[in-house]
């Protein structure tokens, strides 16, 4: 490891350089110079070395990291040791000839100094495009064009110049100044080069070294050079600078400082319009006065790479012009068109007498996705329904996304039954599931169909009557319905009514009703299912087959499955308290399913209540099983794991039933009330029921038979083993108070064993 030692402190070497260099500066404004020739002789060489030493200070500090600090260091270096031979032969009276060693330092600066420029643009301006280098390349081109005209006395003493070496190393110097000039000219045009303040004091530098080496070169070509004017202070100062930008980029290798962009549009575009310019006005001298050969070629070629960029430039703003018009017409998430798209191109297709149609879709419960499994989830799914529907579509019919979950289709050359082949292939596109995030989610889509000119003559009226189509479709269950002169009616109803049912939510107009499920081998009574009821303000008592499948449709399942929950368990924890200890069955529907937050949720409402996990037993539908087996599993399994019990519902109408009660952890069976109804009749059915309940039992899983409407069926399900039993013959349905009163009246009675008392008494009605 190199010593710290051995790197000279950081801060001190720069100051003790701009020390001498203001001293250096006040001796040359002095009107006579120094009256002592070796202090004045140690000054000027103190001011050309310091700044080598701050290089090589920071060469120190980065070692091999950054190649453009070793050079930058050994460009110094090498003046400096050039302007010592120099100084030092000068000062001892010797005469020197052209070109003698301080040339080979003076030229070896420039080459060195070209490379640390190479470097640092590339260090800097990692991937600029091809339209930054071309204004570099003009900028370039147009200060080496100016500049040729400047030089051209130099470059013609240059060539004159005898013997051959002489006349060589002359111009050599003449095309650094012009490489260098132009080199830093270029620089200034680059846009998006950044460096910060550093790059800065590089340019800055070099355009004080360039412009010292310029006028020293057409001065002593007119031979009007003085020593110990002010133009000697360029050199220096530059030198100065130069080290500055090696020491400021040694320690920007150590610690990323916030970096800054030097050049800005306007910059950019001052330099590349006045280096044109330049070009141009040389071109237009050379006609009137004869200019050198180079002059007149470089600004032939400042306005061929001019033209280039102009090129360039009309066809970027060209293609920024199609993004923009392109971004205006396309969906961010799915790419597809959007509403504006389909306005536009409305505009064009609609045109009597040619028919459309206009299908509209929308996802179904695509609110419960966002919901439970965040709205990432929610884009990926969309952008997973616009790639699919997109594969059911003919070339000439327009896919777009209108916006949230709905999607619309314009259909050319379409009638009714046209539209309704494509609503059918379009649902289609549902039938397989999605994957989204590692979980398999099933949707579908309802569609509702507008026809031109049928139902409107322009974009606007088919889009409105589409959107009554579709919640026709959605009330209907029928996946897709064309629009009829009565559906706007029904419409604004549904509008009212899920306007309605929002307010429920929120205000307690959702109540609860409960229906007790009888041990038949005892005749106790230890469960019952909570089954939810809408007290509604003007149309009184509304039961669930009149408002759950608007709540589905308008996304409030979620929502509606907490409030029933919230109010089942108080219940249960007043029921606690009072000494009956009652499990309360709750149903769920897939689409509150689907939200993970779920069982973390019951099981906190729960310990709120200081309730045990078996105040609650959860009734799933056998549908939701069938469908996403992986799902099941998961959400089921976190369930057991807060001990909730898992009721299977509906039990028998599915698919491979077997199957998933191998994998999947349920406690209870209920029988469907299809199977429970046929059996006093039908033997098949009896030994359906009986088959039923002995698979249940081996698998150690209860079964309760819903739908048991009479004593018979009672009976008979008591001797074939079945475990509960719930139906009208045993209650309805009723409010926590008037099942209390049941319970009371039952146990009063002495009638636990046999519910046929109950018959015909206010319970049922």
């Amino acid at each position: 490891m190199r010593s710290s030692r051995l790197v000279p402190p950081g801060g001190r070497l720069p100051w003790a350089m701009c020390l001498a260099l203001a001293v250096y500066l006040g001796e040359l404004a002095l009107p006579v110079n120094m009256s002592n020739p070796v202090l004045e002789l140690s000054l000027s060489l103190l001011v050309y070395w310091l700044p080598t030493w701050v290089c090589w200070a920071a060469v120190l500090r980065v070692g091999h990291r950054r190649w453009e600090v070793w050079l930058g260091a050994g460009a110094v270096t090498a003046n400096a040791a050039g302007n010592t031979y120099y100084t030092g032969m000068t000062a001892a009276g010797a005469s020197l000839s052209f070109p003698s060693l301080a040339d080979v330092g003076f030229l070896t600066f420039y080459p060195l100094m070209l490379a640390t420029l190479a470097l640092a643009v590339r260090h800097h301006s990692r991937g600029l495009a091809s339209s930054a280098w071309l204004d570099g390349a003009v900028g370039s081109l147009g200060a080496a064009s100016v500049l040729a005209v400047l030089l051209s006395p130099v470059l013609a003493g240059a060539l004159s110049r005898a013997p051959l070496v002489a006349s060589l190393v002359a111009l050599t110097y003449a095309l650094f100044d012009l490489l260098l000039v132009s080199f830093v000219t270029g620089i200034s045009a680059l846009r998006g080069v950044r460096g910060g303040d550093r790059w800065a004091l590089l340019v800055s530098g070099l355009i004080i070294f360039s412009v010292a080496d310029v006028v020293f070169a057409l001065q002593l070509q007119a031979n009007t050079y003085a020593i110990g004017t002010f133009l000697d202070a360029g050199w220096p100062i530059g030198l100065a600078l130069i080290a500055l930008y090696v020491e400021g980029a040694a320690r920007a290798d150590r610690s990323t400082p916030q970096v800054k962009s030097p050049t800005t549009g306007a910059t950019v575009l001052s330099v590349s319009v006045a280096s044109t310019a330049a070009g141009l006005g040389v071109l237009l001298v050379s006609s009137r006065t004869h200019l050198s050969t180079l002059a007149v070629a470089l600004a032939g070629v400042t306005l061929v790479a001019s033209t280039a960029r102009t090129q360039v430039g009309l066809r970027q703003m060209a293609r920024m012009a199609d993004l923009r018009r392109q971004d205006a017409i396309t969906d961010d998430l799915t790419g597809l068109p959007n509403r504006r798209a389909l306005y536009a191109e409305a505009r064009v297709r609609l045109v009597e007498p040619q028919r459309h149609a206009l299908l509209m879709l929308d996802l179904d419960r695509f609110k419960d996705v966002n919901d439970s499994l965040g709205h990432h989830v929610g884009d990926d799914l969309l952008v997973q329904v616009g790639a699919r529907l997109g594969e059911h579509l003919r070339v000439g019919d327009l896919l777009v996304r209108l916006g949230g979950d709905e999607f619309a289709v314009l259909v050319e050359g379409a009638g009714r039954q046209e539209a309704a082949d494509v609503a059918v292939k379009l649902r289609a596109a549902f039938t397989q599931h999605f994957n989204l995030d590692e979980v398999a989610v099933h949707s579908g889509a309802s569609i509702g169909i507008a026809l031109y000119p049928e139902h409107g003559p322009d974009l606007s009226v088919l889009l409105r009557k589409a959107d009554v189509a579709m919640f026709k479709a959605k009330a209907s269950g029928s996946g897709h319905h064309v629009y009829g002169g009565a559906d706007d009616a029904e419409f604004a109803l549904r509008l009212r009514t899920v306007e309605e049912l929002r307010q429920a939510l929120s205000s307690g107009q959702l109540v609860v009703h409960y229906q007790p499920k009888v041990e038949l081998r005892t005749g106790e009574v230890h469960d019952v299912e909570a089954l939810v009821r809408w007290e509604h303000p003007t149309r009184g008592l509304l039961y669930p087959d009149g408002f759950l499948d608007l709540i589905e449709q308008a996304g409030l399942m979620r929502d509606m499955t907490r409030v029933v929950l919230a109010i089942a368990l108080d219940q249960a924890a007043a029921w606690s308290t009072d000494g009956r200890g009652l499990t309360i069955a709750v149903n769920l529907s897939a689409s509150s399913l689907v939200d993970s937050d779920l069982p973390d949720e019951i099981a906190a409402m729960l310990a709120t209540r200081n309730l045990p996990p078996g105040s609650l037993r959860l009734e799933i539908t056998e549908e939701f099983l069938m469908a996403d087996r992986d799902r099941a599993r998961s959400i089921l399994t976190r369930l057991r794991r807060h001990d909730i019990e898992i009721s299977v519902d509906d039990f028998g109408t599915g698919y491979s039933s077997l199957a998933y009660l191998r994998d999947l952890p349920v406690d209870e069976l209920k029988l469907d009330r299809s199977f429970v109804l046929p059996m006093i009749d039908d033997p098949r059915a009896a030994a359906l029921v009986a088959s039923t309940i002995a698979l249940a039992h081996s698998l150690d899983l209860r079964m309760v038979a819903e739908g048991v409407e009479n004593e018979v069926a009672y009976d008979e399900l008591t001797r074939l083993g079945c475990d509960q039993a719930q139906g009208y013959f045993v209650s309805r349905p009723v409010p926590a108070a008037e099942l209390e009163h049941w319970l009371n009246a039952r146990r009063a009675a002495g009638k636990v064993a046999d519910p046929s008392w109950l018959l015909g008494s206010a319970a049922l009605d």
